[in-house]
């Protein structure tokens, strides 16, 4: 599925000439899947380069403004990265925390609905939790790889990420260990994983991708101006 991109912020995220730094005996490396290699590392040299790779995978101006706002603070965090590598990992969660919000708004009103329906009147008063809206993804609305750019851009399976029950298929006999799912990465995260490890590899794109296809219809509204 491609998009038309028109990218809300249309000044820099950050002013080029404050992060004047260059790298080029020790370049930033950032893992980020690349066609063919899941498991990439992107050197970068100049803050110019790094501002332009970020700025490239913003988020489409379709998505409402508290949505885009939050996921531009992700993408200053990654900037910030930086200067210090150890930001990267506040800005996986603060982008994470914008796909919740997306997901929330645009899926809360089945889940609102469904409670209300079993006469649940405590869920019903409940947002749904991220593993739920994540599952609705593919479940509720359909989403498969082919469906999505990031998997059409590298490759692979992101549904393992975003559905528990995937996320150990075909493993069980394996001895490998489960793939994470973004909820929870989004809880180690948020409750002090002691160990954090790396940057999870594509994720402020993985979550941009997403966010744009929850959103999807308000774009083919936009480009067309009618509902799909």
């Amino acid at each position: 599925m491609q998009m038309d991109k028109t990218v809300m912020n249309t000044t820099a995220l950050f002013d080029i000439a404050s992060f004047n730094l260059d790298r080029a005996d020790a370049p930033f490396v950032m893992p980020w899947p690349q066609a063919g290699n899941p498991t990439a590392m992107l050197p970068f040299r100049h803050f110019q380069e790094w501002q332009a790779f970020i700025e490239e995978r913003g988020l489409h101006a379709v998505a409402p403004r508290i949505v885009g706002d939050k996921f531009r603070r992700a993408q200053r965090l990654y900037l910030l990265a930086w200067l210090d590598a150890d930001l990267v990992k506040a800005g996986e969660l603060v982008a994470l925390t914008a796909l919740e919000l997306a997901l929330t708004d645009r899926y809360g009103g089945f889940f609102r609905q469904r409670h209300a329906q079993a006469g649940n009147k405590q869920k019903r008063k409940q947002a749904p939790m991220l593993h739920d809206l994540l599952e609705y993804l593919v479940d509720g609305d359909g989403l498969t790889d082919a469906q999505l750019p990031f998997t059409q851009r590298y490759g692979g399976s992101i549904i393992p990420v975003l559905h528990r029950s995937w996320a150990t298929h075909g493993e069980s006999n394996s001895g490998n260990v489960s793939r994470p799912t973004l909820a929870e990465i989004r809880n180690s995260l948020a409750h002090g994983d002691p160990f954090d490890g790396l940057p999870w590899s594509g994720l402020l794109e993985l979550v941009r991708d997403l966010i744009e296809y929850a959103y999807r219809s308000h774009l083919q509204e936009g480009r067309t101006g009618c509902c799909s």
